[in-house]
């Protein structure tokens, strides 16, 4: 992938041989600044003090799940970093697990066991294809929509959006700057 050596990756996963595993996957990619967090205090302070373009978050972390540190990103008021790239990863598949994790904020989600090649595909998704920014009264994250009409020239994709909404490119998140919100 073109200009991963560059990104900086925050692995927070409290099982160590699960942070090995996936840190020698991603050094396999080229990846070269790798930092690590067992637990969301150190994880928060590694985010205020770097810049960190995508963070891999296990879901189960004890005190504090997956779930709460992608809230805590992305809506705290001393948030470091609302606008990064969040992977959720998580030995749990069902509906509900997924579905939390969306609500949260989380950009991607993946069920372990991991393979290289579904890691490979999240990672370039938020290289390549960050999604907007979305801010609602109840939600603050990536665009939870996907799916992408042909036939649609608007900035909003449901007849019931507000009008006059801000839309335009968040490419510069991943170069460290703040992206676009869409606020409806």
């Amino acid at each position: 992938m073109a200009g991963l050596d560059q990104v900086t990756i925050l692995v927070l996963e409290d099982n160590s041989h699960m942070a090995l595993i996936l840190r020698e996957v991603m050094r396999g990619f080229g990846l070269r600044d790798i930092r690590e967090a067992r637990d969301v205090a150190t994880a928060f302070e590694i985010i205020k003090d770097n810049h960190v373009d995508i963070a891999l978050v296990d879901h189960n972390l004890g005190d504090l799940d997956g779930n709460e540190f992608v809230q805590l990103i992305r809506t705290a008021d001393d948030s470091p970093n609302p606008y990064i790239q969040i992977i959720m990863v998580t030995a749990h598949g069902d509906r509900k697990t997924v579905m939390e994790a969306i609500r949260s904020g989380a950009n991607e989600f993946m069920v372990k066991p991991v393979t290289p090649l579904d890691l490979y595909e999240k990672l370039r998704s938020c290289v390549e294809r960050p999604r907007q920014f979305v801010r609602t009264s109840n939600y603050f994250g990536p665009d939870r929509r996907r799916r992408q009409d042909p036939v649609y020239r608007g900035p909003w994709r449901r007849e019931s959006d507000p009008e006059g909404g801000i839309v335009a490119d968040d490419h510069s998140a991943s170069r460290g700057g703040r992206p676009n919100i869409i606020e409806g």
